[in-house]
């Protein structure tokens, strides 16, 4: 099976294509792509899925999966929609 694990950082994006024998787990991919040692990524910390879904390191996986690795958010999404919004309200008044 071909997997392609995938990782965004704050500026550049990582990406590692392994090759499993079958059956195959999430945990298995990110072991075999060596993302995490080599990146110094604290698993803890992020979240895993598949193709923006999140799963587990036991999830089973099929040929051409991506194993995607995903930081945590800085900011709210709400709060920083709120953010843009008082900024633009403010722009427009001066």
């Amino acid at each position: 099976m071909n997997i392609e694990v995938c990782y965004a950082g704050k500026d550049r994006i990582w990406r590692s294509a392994v090759e499993l024998d079958a059956p195959a787990t999430l945990g298995d991919a990110l072991a075999r792509s060596g993302l995490i040692e080599r990146l110094g990524l604290d698993l803890a910390v992020l979240r895993v899925g598949l193709f923006g879904k999140l799963a587990t390191p036991q999830t089973a996986l099929r040929d051409g999966d991506r194993v995607e690795l995903t930081r945590p958010l800085v900011v709210d999404p709400k709060q920083a929609r709120r953010r843009r919004v008082e900024k633009k309200s403010a722009a427009r008044k001066t």
